[in-house]
């Protein structure tokens, strides 16, 4: 528990260090506010329209959440179909690279004008964006299985359905949550761009709709503000997934043990 209550110690003195600096820095050089704002009128900016700022975050966290649980189901249940035939990765795997490295502000426009509802749409965004980490890991992990156990299912008879659900399973469980891991910051950066295109048309009030209306408006403090907690969001996210994925590892290991 000691080591536990340590370890944000370090990065939150840093903060608490970069802070103190950034505000005196701004006092000193006395740097306009519409330019760069200090620690002290973000933070008053934050306060001053929490409700808003607030109700807007939980649009974008809305969307980024059922992205995620969307990419973390589909990019697995894809993962084990394709490791059950090598032609089928051979014919999926392409594909869900060029969904990868396709750019999503390009596509974005498209499929916003594609999909009628718009929630639909900005989540199909984030998922784009947040599909290929679950996918790609969950598939490094079904084969990082130690041959000398595969050898060993084939020798007692074993199904390939059985090899999958005993050995390779398993053995992919870390992979799985590593991916998701990074397919969280990443569905949140998804739903984030995909509100930026659908915020510019008026169909959106999500958090990056706020930080578009704050700077056509000059607001830069409010612009700080709503980017502290999309950066909040994210730490969270990735805690919490780090959390989920420290219990269920353990909780497995404890069972096979």
């Amino acid at each position: 528990m000691r080591m536990r209550l340590k370890d944000p110690l370090p990065p939150t003195l840093i903060g608490i260090a970069v802070l103190i600096g950034w505000e005196v820095a701004v006092r000193l050089f006395e740097v306009p506010h519409y330019v760069l704002p200090g620690p002290f009128l973000i933070a008053q900016a934050l306060w001053q329209n929490a409700s808003l700022l607030f109700g807007s975050l939980w649009i974008t966290l809305e969307i980024t959440l059922v992205a995620l649980i969307a990419a973390a189901l589909g990019g697995a249940a894809l993962a084990f179909v394709m490791s059950r035939a090598r032609w089928l990765e051979r014919s999926l795997l392409p594909y869900a690279i060029v969904a990868q490295v396709t750019p999503i502000v390009a596509i974005a426009p498209l499929i916003i004008i594609w999909v009628d509802s718009a929630f639909a749409a900005l989540v199909l965004c984030a998922w784009i964006v947040a599909f290929f980490p679950v996918l790609a890991n969950t598939m490094t992990g079904l084969k990082s299985a130690d041959p000398n156990l595969r050898d060993l299912f084939r020798l007692y008879g074993a199904s390939r359905w059985q090899t999958q659900s005993w050995l390779e399973t398993p053995t992919a469980l870390p992979y799985f949550f590593a991916g998701l891991r990074i397919s969280g910051g990443l569905a949140l950066i998804g739903a984030v761009v995909a509100e930026f295109v659908a915020g510019t048309g008026g169909t959106a009030t999500g958090l990056a709709f706020r930080i578009l209306e704050a700077g056509y408006r000059l607001q830069i403090p409010k612009l700080f503000a709503a980017l502290f907690l999309l950066s909040l969001t994210g730490i969270l996210i990735y805690t919490i997934l780090s959390i989920l994925s420290s219990w269920a590892l353990r909780r497995w290991i404890g069972a096979a043990d």
